[in-house]
């Protein structure tokens, strides 16, 4: 009889858990690049930035094969960068998706602090210091 009980109530459970995931609620994206979900919904911050509205790829993979320069003249991932930098506190302008001297000064400070070679230019490591694709 217990384990009748919770079995259902296991089942129950796991019902709602489905119901919910798809439902969409349950997992939402926190992927900077994604700064909007498949509904059009904000869901990174309650501010909305211009780059917000800026054409992305549906999936992080298509950015991995994306050279550095090539990837630094789109918007939206140059806003992601902006926020990345302003999360980690090297960045204090606005999130307008220009790479700018403001933004090759944050990323110099990063260089220098993760001792990498300082360029402040958009490298690699520089990519992986951030978590970006």
């Amino acid at each position: 009889m217990k384990r009748k009980l919770l079995v259902l109530a296991l089942a129950i459970a796991l019902g709602a858990i489905a119901a919910q995931a798809s439902d969409g609620s349950f997992f939402r994206p926190t992927d900077p690049l994604a700064q909007r979900d498949g509904w059009g919904l904000l869901h990174q911050s309650p501010v909305v930035n211009s780059t917000d509205f800026a054409p992305r790829y549906h999936s992080r993979f298509f950015y991995y094969f994306k050279a550095p320069e090539q990837l630094i003249v789109q918007p939206g991932y140059v806003g992601a960068m902006q926020v990345a930098l302003r999360r980690l506190g090297y960045y204090c302008g606005p999130i307008d998706g220009v790479f700018s001297s403001e933004v090759s000064g944050a990323i110099a400070r990063l260089q220098k602090n993760y001792s990498l070679r300082v360029t402040g230019t958009f490298t690699d490591p520089v990519r992986w210091a951030l978590h970006l694709p």
